[in-house]
């Protein structure tokens, strides 16, 4: 039998392929990325949980203006270049000022040296050894000063031959120069000793010899050291982190945060209603959404994997990772992204009479309510996921890799399994798995491998252990989003699709993904990541446990309405016991069969 392609549905996936590709370099490393910029886990959870919040807003918004006013495709392609512009500025927002290093000064017996600390010990010896050579720092020190230390300097330093040396010695602080030799740097640990020629030392303009006699009391103080070279700078200071309270005050902070607000804006924008051009495309062929939508996976699964790959071979020697390369991976590729977008050629088919009132009468529904408060719990899970992951997985690196780890290849990794394992075969399978198991019986099973995922995460001491684990992301993920996506569109009154799927796509990240953020941040920082894993893999299995029962219940009521009301009732009880009866399904006089209902098999 000779192939067939559908070329009407080309454009489609060229766009999930290549939207998910622009955006897969930069946003899993996002709140990796608010980390390094200074921003404690509270404040990145802050953040993600006020985002979806816009996205929640601006998805149904949206999708109203478009199914209203049937402006669907410039809505979609100007959400396309929003996001791609806004996530290439965050390219340039400065970070927080990092503070000098703060070292140890130890003066004893004729040797003089300075001793700094770094959690990256060696690697740091390593990355100065390599970057300065042979090079002499001619440095300043700003230290602590005790009464004897004024003793010491003034006696055997400067040989009280300065005025003011008796007028310095209730004087706190002592600050003197001194030559730091690079390539003689002794590790012990996670500190470095250099060694500081004594007779190298310079104190307000005057050279002195920084000897200290042995049967002197011995000198040791804590100083900052300013050599006047970046790279020292950003080797030796220590990780600031900025609380919230802090984070509102800096300009950089909004003009980070704005930057992300615009790029959610942006995707919120293009998801919704490139969902709803797509079932608009499909018709009544809802099955086959999984097979666009793989093409998404397909792409993120590449890039992501790629953008790891770069930030850790640019990020060489460096202690903080080099993003360049993403910003501009996503600006390009969102701009192929446009184009191809470009050629869809799409016109809705059902026009609402009354839009609001329409999608209204979900609500009176109650398993598409149902179907709401687990679009919400699913985004509990995924906020854990997408926010805090990397975060974890970070920690759990420090402990064997160190500053030249390649735990941004890991994390490239992760995604690549998670599509390619995982999203990738489950939604190539979602049509079939959804017509075997139903959609209410796969809401449960999402559930189930959401508690066990987490679990597992909880067990890790190894971050490279992780990748096996991905493979759960099919069901998590690909099964969710497939089973979500066709299930609003299979609800949704004709004429409403884009606000539907906006609606469903804001419960689920404007809720519940909102507060998965909010609930993870205060976690992290009031219990161990590990711990936050177990605590919702627990929560997640409770849920699971409450899902099937209400449903299994739901099911039991049905099947007792339906003896009761004769062999019209009897009939619909062929269908999928986990499909939703019709009479669950709000009516309304628009709907294509004239009685109120659509005549599909919600299973």
């Amino acid at each position: 039998m000779k192939a067939t392609i559908d070329k009407e549905l080309l454009p489609m996936k060229a766009h999930y392929f290549l939207f998910n590709a622009g955006t897969a370099p930069v946003v899993p490393f996002m709140p990796t990325l608010a980390g390094q910029l200074g921003y404690s886990p509270a404040v990145v959870g802050t953040m993600y949980t006020i985002l979806p919040i816009i996205g929640m807003l601006a998805k149904p918004l949206f999708g109203y203006i478009a199914d209203r006013y049937h402006r669907h495709r410039p809505l979609f392609l100007g959400g396309q270049v929003l996001t791609g512009i806004a996530f290439f500025l965050i390219m340039f927002v400065p970070g927080m000022e990092k503070p000098l290093p703060k070292v140890e000064f130890h003066c004893h017996q004729g040797v003089s040296d300075v001793k700094f600390c770094s959690e990256y010990g060696e690697c740091v010896e390593r990355n100065l050894e390599r970057y300065y050579g042979n090079r002499t720092l001619q440095c300043q020190l700003n230290c602590e000063a005790q009464p004897f230390m004024w003793d010491i300097v003034c006696e055997d330093w400067l040989k009280n031959n300065t005025e003011n040396c008796v007028a310095n010695r209730t004087n706190s602080q002592l600050e003197f120069g001194a030559s730091i030799t690079m390539q003689k740097i002794e590790n012990d640990g996670s500190c470095m000793f250099s060694m500081i020629p004594h007779d190298q030392g310079q104190i307000a303009g005057q050279n002195v010899t920084m000897y200290c006699p042995k049967e002197k009391e011995y000198f040791k103080s804590n100083c900052t050291i300013d050599c006047r070279e970046d790279y020292l700078k950003e080797q030796l200071a220590e990780s600031a982190v900025i609380n919230t309270s802090s984070a509102v005050t800096m300009p950089q902070f909004w003009l980070f945060f704005g930057l992300l607000i615009f790029s959610w804006i942006g995707m919120a924008v293009v998801v919704s209603i490139g969902d709803a051009i797509c079932f608009g495309i499909l018709g009544d062929r809802h099955h086959l959404y999984g097979k666009q939508r793989l093409c998404g996976s397909l792409g993120w699964g590449v890039f992501a994997l790629l953008a790891g790959l770069l930030v850790d071979h640019m990020s060489l020697g460096e202690v903080n990772k080099n993003y360049t390369a993403v910003f501009w991976m996503a600006l390009l590729i969102m701009g192929f992204d446009v184009f191809a977008s470009s050629k869809l050629r799409h016109t809705p088919t059902h026009l609402s009479s009354n839009i609001l009132k329409d999608v209204g009468q979900m609500f009176l529904s109650v398993r598409c309510v149902i179907f709401f408060l687990w679009c919400v719990a699913i985004g509990l899970g995924t906020a854990l996921i997408w926010n805090f992951l990397f975060i974890y997985l970070e920690e759990l690196d420090k402990a064997f890799e160190g500053c030249d780890s390649s735990i941004k290849t890991l994390e490239g990794l992760v995604m690549g399994i998670q599509c390619f394992g995982g999203e990738l075969p489950f939604f190539f399978l979602s049509g079939w798995i959804l017509k075997k198991i139903g959609h209410v019986n796969a809401m449960s099973l999402v559930l189930f491998g959401f508690g066990v995922r987490f679990i597992l995460y909880s067990m890790l001491q190894n971050p490279w252990y992780i990748l096996p684990i991905e493979l759960m992301n099919g069901v998590t993920f690909g099964l969710f989003y497939a089973t979500m996506a066709s299930y609003a569109s299979i609800v949704a009154p004709p004429g409403t699709d884009a606000t539907m799927q906006s609606l469903v796509g804001a419960i689920f990240e404007g809720v519940g993904v909102s507060m998965g953020s909010l609930i993870g941040g205060q976690l992290f920082e009031s219990v161990t990541a590990r711990t936050t894993f177990e605590i919702f893999g627990i929560g997640a299995f409770i849920i699971f446990v409450i899902h099937v029962c209400i449903q299994l219940y739901l099911q039991r009521n049905s099947k007792i309405d339906e003896n009761g009301k004769g062999s019209v009732a009897s009939a619909s009880a062929t269908a999928s016991p986990s499909a939703p009866l019709e009479t669950d399904i709000p009516k309304n006089t628009d709907h294509k069969d004239g009685d109120g209902f659509r005549e599909v098999d919600l299973s």
